[in-house]
């Protein structure tokens, strides 16, 4: 057991090299294709490659408006997904735990699910306004459905006999809370939160698209306008590599941590 708990995190720390170099390969490789269709196409404003590319974003950088428009859709994503994963996480545990409300909230959630985003945005403008209340709101309400089901079937997958144990040891319901089901409850919020995550920030740019005056889904409606393709890749590339930040340096760790509890287990 000794040898075994001392062979574990070198173990560990080869893997997440072996990973590493993985996905630097895979972005070489990305890199390459691109390179590689964009001197085939030949047409720098259909495709730019990405030396034209990076320097369309050096010099918005340098003028300022990269980070002001990157900090105006960053902060919608954040107040979107915070409201829609609090909102959706009570829904779907409520549901999860009480069979009446769920044979109230069900069909709410199914026709949620199945509206379409644009009609809810629509109609959050034409109803609240031009404003960022409308449009956090708007975003919120497309996630708030998927997450709500998605912690619904974690609060159904919980291990009855850790159930039993709490009612046997008769403890706290806040105590039974925190150090039973909440850990039970982690891997399913850090799925909810990856996927919460990844979608709201694609839905920000379609209410920045429609009906925003900054943020990265304004400038792409701007310079498609002007048939612009590398102002749009600059834009829509450098939020990706932040939400990727987001992935790797939060969400990923914090997921780890969350499910410990079952490899120690195991």
């Amino acid at each position: 057991m000794r040898n075994h708990s001392q062979m574990a995190p070198s173990t560990h720390r080869a893997a997440s090299r072996s990973n590493l170099v993985r996905g630097l390969l895979s972005f070489g490789v990305f890199l390459l294709m691109w390179v590689a269709l964009s001197r085939y196409i030949n047409d720098s404003s259909l495709l730019p490659p990405p030396t034209e590319v990076a320097r369309i974003f050096w010099l918005e950088a340098r003028t300022g408006e990269l980070g002001r428009h990157l900090l105006a859709t960053l902060l919608r994503v954040i107040a979107a997904f915070f409201l829609a994963m609090s909102i959706g996480s009570l829904l779907g545990i409520v549901a999860g735990r009480n069979q009446a409300f769920n044979a109230w909230a069900n069909p709410w959630l199914i026709i949620f699910l199945n509206l379409p985003a644009l009609v809810i945005i629509v109609l959050c403008y034409l109803w609240i306004g031009l404003t960022e209340a409308a449009a956090v709101t708007a975003v919120a309400l497309n996630k708030i459905p998927m997450i709500a089901v998605m912690m619904r079937e974690g609060a159904r997958s919980l291990d009855p006999a850790l159930n039993d144990m709490t009612q046997v040891f008769r403890m706290p319901r806040s105590s039974a809370w925190r150090h039973v089901i909440l850990p039970q409850l982690a891997p399913h919020f850090a799925a909810a939160g990856r996927t919460g995550f990844a979608l709201i920030w694609k839905i920000v740019l379609v209410v920045e698209f429609l009906g925003r005056s900054n943020g990265v889904g304004f400038q792409i409606h701007l310079y498609f306008q002007l048939f612009e393709v590398g102002h749009i890749l600059a834009y829509a590339l450098s939020f990706v590599a932040i939400m990727l930040a987001i992935e790797y340096l939060i969400v990923q760790p914090w997921e780890k941590s969350a499910s410990g509890w079952r490899l120690n287990e195991s």
